[in-house]
């Protein structure tokens, strides 16, 4: 378990785009890794779809979702 401040191990992640991507490649940004217990629950899927519509905004602040 991480504890707050602590750097996050290098890890790979499947991209909404059908590719992967590396922790390490995103050296240098700000990175939000959106996690959500069950899918197809309403909580979840709102959660989803508000950072998806926020997605401009993460992007012009050099953060990747």
């Amino acid at each position: 378990m991480l504890a707050e401040g602590d750097l996050a191990p290098d890890f790979s992640l499947a991209t909404d785009g059908g590719g992967d991507v590396r922790l390490s490649d995103l050296r240098g940004k700000n990175v939000v890794v959106y996690f959500y217990p069950k899918d197809s629950t309403p909580g979840c899927t709102k959660e989803a779809i508000a950072f998806t519509e926020l997605k401009d905004k993460f992007a012009a602040a050099n953060t990747e979702i």
